[in-house]
């Protein structure tokens, strides 16, 4: 039987932390195939973990999905197995998989990982991932069912990161930094529909609110639309409005970690 993993960790490509992964997989699971979503999640930032899944999640086939962010591995925060839209989602109960959990239709069971017997032999306390996540999320990819990785959850005690926040109100867009990338794209909680209901389209400008400054920002179908170096308001691969610069970061020059709040609204 060939079963599809999918891995998304925040290890880096630096050491042989994904490549031992792998090889815990293919061990255990020959058949199976490995899909690497990607391990430059900056270290620790389980909300960045959880957006790159959920937004990945539609373009991925069903199967197991692995997602290890996980700062406090070798704490008290239980591992978990989720059932949801016909895949399974294994990996810490932190929040990282509840943003994919909740678009594949949300949890129908959910199991803590406590059978050491689907674990290796000798578990690090600092890599779960490799010892407790990889083999559990293997065996599970052969057909084994997901209640024998430990005793059932109550759906309501998993835990979930606060959903993005997005709220139209007297002619503006009030949204959030959802995520950051790796080239400094800001992107937001609002979607270009929310813009479109303000009647904000693209071609015109935006006005931007952060904090108490206000920018007047192009907002054109990519960011190339405008000369290197300036700013520029988009819709993003997965739908949603992101500002950024031509050959810039602008997460640093406009100040925006995740989380910021900012307010959109047509530049008239």
């Amino acid at each position: 039987m060939t079963c599809v993993i999918t891995l998304l960790t925040d290890y880096g490509l630096e050491d042989g932390f994904v490549a031992a992964c792998h090889g815990v997989i293919v061990g255990i699971a020959p058949q199976a195939r490995i899909i690497d979503v990607g391990h430059l999640v900056p270290a620790g930032d389980v909300r960045r973990g959880a957006a790159i899944l959920a937004q990945t999640l539609p373009y991925l086939p069903a199967g197991v999905h692995l997602a290890v962010v996980d700062p406090a591995v070798g704490g008290t925060r239980r591992g978990v197995a989720v059932e949801a839209g016909g895949r399974i989602f294994v990996g810490p109960d932190n929040g990282v998989l509840s943003w994919a959990v909740h678009a594949a239709g949300g949890p129908q069971a959910a199991y803590e990982i406590t059978n050491q017997d689907l674990f290796l032999d000798n578990v690090s306390p600092t890599f779960h991932g490799r010892d407790v996540f990889a083999p559990v999320a293997a065996h599970l990819s052969t057909g084994r069912p997901v209640a024998d990785v430990g005793p059932p959850l109550p759906l309501d005690r998993l835990v979930a990161l606060p959903a993005p926040t997005c709220r139209l109100r007297d002619g503006t867009a009030e949204g959030e930094v959802l995520s950051v990338d790796r080239h400094g794209n800001v992107q937001l909680s609002i979607t270009c529909g929310d813009l479109g209901k303000l009647g904000a389209h693209v071609g015109e400008n935006l006005a931007v609110w952060l904090g108490r400054r206000q920018l007047l920002v192009p907002y054109r179908e990519t960011f190339s639309a405008v000369p290197p170096g300036d700013l520029v308001a988009f819709t993003d691969s997965a739908g949603l409005v992101a500002l950024a610069i031509n050959a810039g970061d602008a997460a640093e020059r406009l100040g925006l970690p995740p989380g910021a709040h900012v307010r959109l609204s047509p530049g008239r």
